[in-house]
């Protein structure tokens, strides 16, 4: 990501925008606005759950523990999902470029799959119940998500391919092609998502576990079509992994409704 000054633009809906990626200076120090936008993210994601955490059973002390937790290794899987699937060699001719983050790579899934890990074994350690935190930690990651979408946006980068629809957007990023602009979609899908979690939460009948399941679902569901249209898609031999990644989850959680239906799997 190139530290460029884009004048991005909706044709169909008459607005053109100057963006500017990093956000101010420190010295040599370049604080980009997608760093704010993420912590930003973070942080509304942890006061959502620090004040719901008595309605789940959970003690708040540790779960700042374990909220900590989950964003360290979040941070980690996220960069070592990008790295692995990342469709280039910088990291092979120079290693240390691993480590230079603050320059840009990270997937979600990876940060889900890290965050997910470091929570549960933490939570372990700490006996707090795994189901009711994943189903505390899945609402309040949807806020997270649906706000850090907007990183993508300042990054310009997370878009599709051309279309011809009145919320097309287009700028240097885009090569002055008007593409779907599918850091949007995901933004929404996920906003949608939080207020249909945070309704369905209120639910007392609900068996704990049943909240992560649907954010499976939702997430995976919304994913695997804003996936078939970008076009900056992480790749493993021709293949979109998150797409099929999204498509897995899909198949997962649909698995559990139906044998929780069927009486075959209880979630306590």
């Amino acid at each position: 990501m190139n530290n460029t000054l884009y004048i991005v633009g909706f044709p169909g809906l008459g607005i053109n925008i100057k963006i500017d990626p990093i956000a101010f200076t420190v010295g040599s120090i370049k604080v980009r606005w997608y760093g704010i936008i993420i912590a930003i993210g973070f942080l509304l994601s942890f006061i959502y759950v620090y004040m719901r955490a008595k309605d789940f059973g959970i003690n708040r002390e540790k779960l700042t523990d374990i909220a900590i937790s989950c964003m360290i290794c979040g941070i980690i899987g996220a960069r070592i999902y990008y790295v692995i699937f990342y469709p280039g060699d910088f990291y092979r001719l120079n290693p240390v470029e691993i480590f230079n983050i603050h320059k840009g790579g990270i997937a979600i899934y990876g940060g889900i799959i890290g965050g997910a890990i470091g929570g549960v074994i933490l939570a372990g350690l700490k006996n707090v119940k795994i189901l009711p935190l994943l189903d505390l930690l899945s609402i309040g990651l949807m806020i997270g998500q649906s706000i850090g979408r907007w990183g993508n946006f300042f990054n310009q980068e997370a878009f599709g391919g051309e279309t011809s629809l009145p919320w097309g957007m287009t700028s240097e990023g885009t090569q002055n092609k008007i593409v779907h602009p599918c850091f949007l979609y995901e933004s929404l899908w996920c906003l949608v998502g939080f207020l249909i979690l945070h309704v369905l939460s209120k639910k007392s009948r609900l068996k704990p576990g049943a909240i992560f399941n649907i954010y499976i679902f939702w997430y995976g569901l919304g994913r695997f079509f804003i996936e078939m249209l970008r076009t900056d898609s992480l790749m493993f031999i021709n293949v979109k992994v998150s797409e099929y990644l999204s498509l897995g989850l899909i198949l997962l959680s649909l698995m559990v409704f139906i044998k929780i239906y069927k009486g075959r799997l209880k979630l306590s």
